[in-house]
């Protein structure tokens, strides 16, 4: 399948936020540094949590590393919520998640509603749900906000002027600002950063609602600061590998996290009896095979996932260095993977290149096979 790239270094559209996920793994103030310094990223949203059970496991990381980084730090909540009562419950949830995740008072902390529970709903229902969601975060001394898509914003729910966060792609944003008078445009789902692995969603800031009411830890331009919370937010994650050699166990405690999902990797790598390159080899995976995993370990130079062998024994393997480079692709749980619209493409066009039948992406899209789709549009084919 095609997906839409961005040169990032040519495009006219800004790179002024970001928002990272459990789905971006471990992020290093160092690669938060770089955004800032090399790209003009200035705030940065992560996923707190989702419905009334999932916590983003790498929510306090990500906080942590971002504010030693210097930039603007905000969140967002996944909305499952289909009623009143349920939006309630979830801001909930989402204000305790974040309080202990260290969202500092003042931020951001979005609602995310582009999902299947909000499709069903009448636009007069998401926007009761969508109010008492927002109403209900403030008490915790958040500021509220709705992100969701082009194609809803004003057709699912209500979308004021001055308000809002929508995400919307253009083959090419180079040359006019979409959205102008909502608070973000996300425009890209896939830029490139230098020293990052992946690719990440992109905003262009048209107010200083997300650069607002709060206090940057240090100055952009504060090295020694920086170096300084770098090494704080950071303790006990990255090691020195000098002072190690390549075969003794990891010594240093590792970080865990719950967590199901399935790893591509994108290169040869060993399976091993133990979250470490000193621990014996028992196994190996390919490129274009995938394991189920169950379990992530941020232990000293590596991020490891644990996941239970055909014989009943744990087996570990490396999702990528710590800080670094990732050896694959993760999708983690319900995860979805989305499709760019283009132009000339048409519902069985996309379908066949995904392995779907039309009838079957239309109807996951909340759409008929005789919905007209646009270029720009996102669809979700897994």
């Amino acid at each position: 399948m095609t997906f839409l790239m961005f040169n990032v270094t040519s495009q006219a559209a800004r790179m002024d936020m970001v928002d990272v996920s459990n789905n971006n793994g471990y992020m290093s103030t160092a690669e938060y540094v770089s955004m800032r310094n090399e790209f003009g990223v200035k705030a940065v949203t992560v996923k707190i949590s989702e419905g009334t059970t999932f916590k983003d496991p790498y929510a306090a990381s990500n906080i942590a590393n971002v504010q030693a980084a210097g930039l603007y730090i905000n969140g967002y909540h996944f909305a499952r919520y289909a009623t009143k009562a349920q939006a309630i419950a979830e801001a909930d949830f989402a204000g305790r998640t974040a309080k202990a995740a260290g969202l500092p008072v003042g931020a951001v902390l979005a609602t995310d509603v582009e999902a299947e529970e909000q499709n069903n709903q009448s636009k007069a229902t998401n926007d009761r749900n969508n109010a008492a969601f927002m109403q209900e975060i403030q008490k915790f001394g958040y500021r509220a906000d709705i992100y969701t898509s082009g194609s809803w914003a004003n057709n699912k729910m209500t979308i004021k002027s001055k308000t809002g966060w929508i995400a919307a792609y253009p083959y090419s944003p180079a040359g006019k600002n979409w959205y102008s008078s909502n608070h973000a445009w996300q425009w890209s789902p896939s830029a490139k950063f230098r020293i990052s692995y992946g690719g990440f969603d992109v905003s262009q800031l048209n107010s200083n609602y997300y650069t607002a009411d709060q206090k940057s830890k240090v100055k952009p331009t504060d090295k020694a600061a920086v170096k300084q919370q770098n090494k704080t937010a950071n303790k006990g994650k990255v090691t020195n590998k000098a002072k190690r050699g390549p075969h003794l166990k990891n010594t240093a405690a590792a970080q865990t996290y719950n967590q199901n999902g399935t790893f591509y990797p994108n290169t040869t790598l060993n399976v091993r009896t133990g979250a470490g390159t000193g621990y014996s080899k028992v196994a190996t995976y390919y490129s274009g095979e995938s394991v189920q995993y169950n379990q992530v370990l941020i232990k000293s130079d590596y991020v490891w996932a644990h996941y239970r062998r055909a014989n009943g024994q744990n087996g570990y393997i490396a999702l990528g260095v710590n800080g670094g480079a990732n050896y694959g692709k993760r999708v983690v749980g319900a995860s979805h993977a989305y499709y760019t619209v283009k132009s000339g493409d048409s519902w069985w066009s996309i379908a066949q290149c995904n392995g779907l039948n039309m009838t079957a992406l239309a109807s996951q899209n909340g759409k008929t096979i005789y919905t007209t789709i646009y270029p720009g549009q996102r669809l979700v084919v897994r």
